[in-house]
């Protein structure tokens, strides 16, 4: 499971931190589950962030990984209910069209738009950091466009909530 951590200052994002927690030396998957809650509060403790995003479950060809995933997925979302943050989710298509412009951009493309765009010197060797690191960036994006839209998560919310601003 990956974590990534931005600071968002005047409508530029730094990063923070970002990486992997490591569950290979856990064979039982609760210990595997504890150990993810353990580190996202550790996490939460540690930088104080404002809001979690999280990727949503996408469907999978094995169903067993994708209980398991939305198990993690679950503990990462308790420690946040534990720490009172909101919680904001992301389709992987919609993530991937933020960073990249398209929805079917490769997990290399992706890590590769977010080292240019955050100045990340050296990229990990797995996705894990910055798939979850794309996540945090997506959710900034969609902030920020709901910022400039009034509120309005779309134009057609804004036109509808604004109907004097029309000419």
């Amino acid at each position: 499971m990956g974590y990534g951590l931005l600071e968002e200052k005047n409508q530029k994002l730094r990063m923070i931190a970002f990486g992997a927690v490591e569950l290979k030396k856990y064979e039982d998957h609760y210990l595997k589950l504890n150990h993810i809650f353990e580190r996202t509060t550790s996490l939460i403790d540690q930088f104080h962030p404002d809001e979690l995003a999280i990727e949503s479950q996408f469907y999978g060809k094995n169903v067993q990984s994708m209980l398991k995933l939305g198990r993690a997925q679950g503990i990462a979302i308790a420690a946040a209910l534990q720490r009172n943050m909101p919680i904001f989710e992301y389709a992987p298509r919609k993530i991937k069209l933020s960073i990249t412009g398209s929805g079917t951009a490769t997990k290399e493309q992706v890590a590769l738009m977010l080292q240019r765009l955050l100045k990340i010197a050296d990229l990990p060797d797995k996705f894990d950091a910055t798939d979850a690191l794309a996540v945090a960036v997506c959710h900034a994006f969609q902030q920020n466009k709901a910022d400039s839209l009034g509120g309005a998560k779309t134009w057609k919310e804004f036109i509808n909530n604004n109907p004097s601003r029309l000419k």
